[in-house]
C-alpha cells in the first residue's frame, strides 16, 4: 500500500478576502490540483484536505486522495474577525484524528505538509501563539506560509515558519503562480521524503516574495 502525504491548505475566508480575491484562490486552486494530477508520483500517494478561517474556522474537504478530490464551493461572509487561532487549534485535531502514524508493524504516512496564506493578522493572537507551539510539536515536514497583499502582516507568520512569502496582489494571474509554485513544492516534497527529513523547496515565481 503507498503511503499518503497529507497535504493541509489553511485559507483565509474572512472579509477582506469577499469579491475578486477569493474568486483569484478558486482559479489557483484550480490550477494546482490540475498541475499536481500531471505528475504520477503526486497522483499516487498526495491527500489534500482545506480549512477555511474567518469568524470560525472549518474544513470545508477532510483528507481526500487526489484522484478524488473535488473544490468544494468556498464562501466569505461579508466581514468579521479573522481567527487564524482556531484554524491551527482545529488543524492540531485533525492531524490526530487523520494522519496515521507508524508503528513497529507498519509504516504510516509521510510527516505533512503544512500551508496556509492570510491577508490580514490573526484576530484571536493570544489562541494563535499558543497554538502554534502545539504545531511544531506535530513535525511537519514543512510549513509555508503567505501574507496576500498589502494589509497582510508577516510577523505573526514568522512565529510558526521561518518560510515566509508574501504576495503583492491579489489577482487571479497572481494566485494562479503561488499556487502553482505550492504544487511545485508538493511534488518535490513526494520526491525527497524517505530521502532527506528537509524538503529543499524549488525557487518561487517572481509575483511571490520572500520574507528574511
Amino acid at each position: 500500500m503507498t503511503r499518503r502525504l497529507p497535504v493541509y491548505l489553511l485559507i483565509d475566508t474572512s472579509g477582506s478576502m469577499r469579491g475578486e480575491p477569493l474568486e483569484s484562490v478558486k482559479v489557483g486552486l484550480e490550477a494546482m490540483i490540475s498541475s499536481l494530477r500531471r505528475d504520477p508520483f503526486a497522483l499516487e500517494s498526495v491527500s489534500l484536505s482545506i480549512i477555511t478561517f474567518d469568524k470560525e474556522a472549518k474544513q470545508i474537504i477532510p483528507l481526500t486522495p487526489l484522484d478524488r478530490f473535488k473544490l468544494p464551493e468556498i464562501t466569505t461572509p461579508d466581514s468579521g474577525p479573522t481567527h487564524t487561532g482556531a484554524a491551527l487549534r482545529l488543524l492540531c485535531e485533525l492531524v490526530d484524528t487523520e494522519v496515521v502514524t507508524s508503528t513497529p508493524d507498519r509504516k504510516g504516512d509521510w510527516r505533512p505538509l503544512l500551508f496556509i496564506m492570510t491577508d490580514g493578522k490573526p484576530s484571536d493572537l493570544l489562541l494563535y501563539k499558543e497554538m502554534v507551539k502545539k504545531i511544531h510539536k506535530k513535525k511537519f515536514a514543512a510549513i509555508i506560509a503567505c501574507a496576500a497583499g498589502m494589509k497582510a502582516q508577516t510577523d505573526p507568520l514568522k512565529l510558526l515558519t521561518d518560510q515566509v512569502y508574501s504576495l503583492d496582489t491579489l489577482d487571479s494571474t497572481t494566485f494562479k503562480s503561488f499556487f502553482k509554485w505550492i504544487s511545485d513544492s508538493i511534488g518535490v516534497g513526494n520526491r525527497s521524503l524517505g530521502a532527506s527529513e528537509d524538503i529543499l523547496l524549488p525557487p518561487p515565481p517572481p509575483e511571490v516574495n520572500v520574507i528574511i
